[in-house]
């Protein structure tokens, strides 16, 4: 059955004014995220996490012995607290935990591997505040699904026990654009298309390889890691880069769980207070990391 809100959702992002300026990108994410606001049952601590501009975000039915680490979308290049924190609060609800976003610094003024250095140090904050890495989740939309996968990666080479699980939205895994969705989701696709995306990847990378495994996680060796989730739209020109990952993943006999959602868009989780398929996800989501952690 078609979703009578997706249709209506996808004009109102296609008729958005997009700006090249990444600076006014910026301040047009921000702008839209402040505009949902968040729930009154919901706490927000600002904290520096290990130098990183962080906040802690809770609600009533949060466990104080579990944490959900989550990183924002935005391509790497746009994308903060304040874009993001409508969404944050709900997925830390629905995982019954508190919530850490990180304010992670983003290129060009802070290229590659700045954001991954910043999701470890997020993580060893968690860990410093004695909670154990079971129960830990980490999640992130976008370039931020990606950066679960490289965070996961950096623990690794770190010597760091991994946390319980990630929860990769619309995950953002490869800087080539490569995926064939990239073209055969162009038309369904309002807000990710290959030249902003290599634009952003651009910007990013600085000049390091585009395959380099804590850019594009595709080329990882991913053995060891812990479960995955991955939610993505079936009309996302990031189709592919969801189903490429599943397929490295799981050849690396990491678990994972793939949900395809008929109709959604990239990142529909965000447009959750006018769409009732993004709270369905956030709510899937929640229940995936409450089983990992036990």
């Amino acid at each position: 059955m078609s979703d009578p809100q997706i249709g209506a959702l996808r004009a109102k992002l296609a008729a958005r004014p997009r700006s090249d300026d990444y600076r006014q990108r910026r301040q047009d994410i921000d702008a839209r995220g402040l505009a949902y606001g968040i729930a009154a049952d919901v706490g927000v601590e600002p904290l520096s996490a290990n130098g990183v501009r962080a906040e802690w975000t809770t609600t009533p039915n949060a466990s104080r012995d579990g944490a959900l680490l989550y990183l924002h979308g935005g391509g790497y290049v746009i994308g903060s607290l304040d874009s993001h924190r409508h969404l944050v609060a709900e997925a830390g609800r629905a995982c019954a935990v508190g919530a850490l976003a990180l304010d992670y610094r983003l290129a060009p003024e802070h290229p590659f591997p700045a954001a991954v250095e910043d999701a470890l140090a997020g993580y060893r904050h968690l860990l410093a505040r004695g909670l154990a890495p079971g129960r830990i989740a980490i999640a992130g939309d976008s370039a931020g699904g990606g950066l679960v996968v490289a965070a996961m990666l950096a623990i690794r080479e770190a010597g760091l026990p991994q946390p319980a699980c990630g929860w990769c939205i619309s995950p953002w895994v490869d800087m080539e654009a490569a995926g064939e969705t990239m073209s055969s989701r162009a038309a369904a696709d309002p807000t990710v298309q290959r030249a902003g995306i290599l634009d952003m990847a651009r910007l990013y990378l600085n000049g390091a390889d585009p395959r380099a495994p804590l850019a594009s996680p595709i080329y990882a060796d991913l053995k060891g890691l812990p479960p995955l989730l991955i939610q993505v739209g079936a009309c996302e020109t990031l189709l592919d880069d969801a189903l490429r990952l599943a397929k490295v993943a799981g050849a690396a006999d990491v678990r994972v769980e793939l949900e395809i959602w008929p109709e959604m868009i990239h990142v529909w989780h965000l447009f959750h207070p006018e769409h009732e398929a993004g709270l369905r996800a956030i709510r899937a989501g929640g229940d995936f990391v409450r089983a990992m952690l036990g």
